[in-house]
């Protein structure tokens, strides 16, 4: 079993909260999902519950953590040291390598539909997509037998494919899970309990919640209870204000009678009194009952800048490319490689990993940065290749370093539910969802009109996902976007192709 009781996480530089006395347990057969907005310290606290010592260096925690189980931890992004190592030095690195048998290797191989020979590659691990050095990690962690699996976006990267393995593999592993994902298919289809974490008033205050039911539910039923609450807490108010208001009506009538009393009518005077006091005492139980009125719900809100630009015409090529092969150092990805794109098109690309999707965005975001008629935006699937890992959020949206212009930056990462203190955090220490948000931002202020996007919701939170949909959706430029989110691709995008080794396939839809 795993337990957490009790447990509060602060950032030792301003002592925020991230999370305050929170418990839970993980049982048997349980597959927990951490979720909350960007920053709110959902892979810490995964870190905290895996024994990672290194978060010590910026947390300070109370609390207990116990767990009796042999756990296998899946961290978000792969160890920036074992970028250089080939696939066979990465696995030799875990003694457990060597105590698998070819017949056990070919079954985690197979498993994880990965090639059986990858155990002993001499490829680079940086050299594999993101969604391949996902499947090397689980093999590592599945190679060790782990009683529990602690994963951190295991759904990030990964193709069409293996979502559905992996969405198969979480349901019949018969493993306890406590996961973090930004899939809201994979929640919907996998979670049997959610954890919220959130930051409340401008992010000053740290609430967390257990609710041991399917995302689904939760989503309905958050929604439903914050219905709720608001009507009735709006309704007390209503009927408050208008007991005020007879109180008020009252009690200035009163003290004009008062005002107007002759001193040679004691006894009326004496009368107006008593009536003055029995009101006051009135108006002092309307107030102690407001004490007790229904809380006005608090929920934590992703707000985002709009997406605007001068519209294109829908017949306006964007653009019109042949590539005889896409390749990738010598090695050949695809050939016959075509694309027409027009107007205000919405194109995914979709594809297996590894099939040089990525490597076809960045060819594309060359040819369209040459055109003076148009105006692009590019948003990597790694924050960092665009922004300055020194640099904060408030430099990097004001180049010239002017007061006006620094003001206006604070104000509109304020909008996307930025802290003061986070403004000014080096991009290097911002979560890959603040950096997400950030790039939306940078981009929301570009008014660009053609947008290439490398996965734009691998860090966005289920909770930020429906705004990102619905912001992009309601777009009137043309976006051209990889993504393996079925959401994204199915609510924003108009048209699907699947890139292959003989070119670009058209599909009818996501499924």
């Amino acid at each position: 079993m795993l337990q957490v009781k009790n447990l509060s996480l602060y950032h030792r530089r301003d002592l925020t909260a991230l999370c305050e006395n929170l418990s839970f347990t993980l049982n048997d057969g349980e597959r927990l999902a951490l979720i909350g907005e960007e920053g709110n310290g959902k892979s810490t606290l995964l870190r905290a519950v895996a024994g990672d010592n290194s978060i010590y260096d910026y947390i300070e925690m109370t609390g207990q953590i116990s767990c009796n189980w042999r756990s296998g931890y899946l961290p978000q992004e792969l160890p920036a040291c074992d970028y250089e190592k080939s696939a066979y030095e990465f696995f030799a690195d875990d003694p457990a390598f060597f105590d698998q048998t070819p017949k056990e290797l070919a079954r985690i191989a197979s498993r994880l539909r990965i090639p059986a020979d990858v155990f002993y590659s001499e490829q680079r691990m940086g050299d594999f997509s993101g969604g391949e050095r996902v499947k090397l990690q689980m093999a590592r962690i599945l190679m060790g037998e782990p009683e529990v699996l602690l994963l951190d976006e295991p759904s990030n990267d990964i193709d069409a494919d293996t979502l559905c393995w992996l969405e198969e593999f979480m349901l019949s592993c018969g493993l306890p899970i406590l996961y973090i994902s930004h899939d809201e298919t994979l929640l919907s289809r996998t979670a049997t309990g959610v954890i919220l974490m959130e930051r409340l008033r401008r992010r000053t205050v740290a609430r967390s919640s257990m609710s041991r039911m399917g995302y689904g539910e939760f989503v309905q039923t958050r929604a439903d209870l914050f219905e709720k609450q608001t009507q009735l807490a709006r309704k007390e108010r209503e009927e408050h204000d208008k007991r005020m208001e007879r109180y008020e009506t009252i009690r200035r009538k009163v003290e004009r009678d008062q005002n107007r009393v002759s001193r040679q009518d004691p006894h009326g005077a004496q009368l107006l009194k008593k009536k003055m006091h029995a009101v006051m005492s009135t108006g002092r139980r309307f107030e102690r009952e407001a004490e007790s009125m229904t809380a006005m719900p608090e929920q934590e809100e992703a707000i985002f800048a709009r997406l605007t630009c001068e519209p294109l015409a829908p017949g306006k090529v964007v653009l019109d490319m042949s590539l005889p092969e896409l390749a990738v150092d010598g090695r050949v990805l695809s050939k016959d490689v075509r694309l027409t794109v027009r107007g205000r098109e919405k194109l995914c690309i979709m594809g297996q990993n590894g099939a040089g999707k990525s490597t076809l965005l960045k060819i594309i975001l060359g040819e369209l940065k040459a055109r003076r008629d148009l105006h692009v935006f590019y948003m990597p699937q790694d924050a960092m290749d665009i922004l300055d890992a020194a640099k904060t959020p408030v430099e990097m949206l004001s180049p010239s370093g002017e007061k006006s212009e620094r003001d206006f930056a604070g104000v509109a990462l304020g909008s996307m539910k930025f802290t003061g203190e986070e403004m000014n955090h080096p991009c290097a220490a911002l979560s890959g969802g603040q950096r997400a948000k950030l790039m939306f931002l940078m981009m929301a202020l570009s008014g660009a009109d053609v947008l290439l996007l490398d996965e734009p919701t691998r860090n966005l939170s289920p909770l930020s996902g429906p705004v990102v949909r619905a912001l992009l959706s309601d777009y009137p430029g043309c976006i051209i976007a990889v993504s393996h989110d079925r959401l994204f691709a199915g609510e924003v995008c108009t048209r699907w192709v699947r890139l292959t080794d003989g070119g670009l396939d058209a599909l009818d839809g996501v499924g």
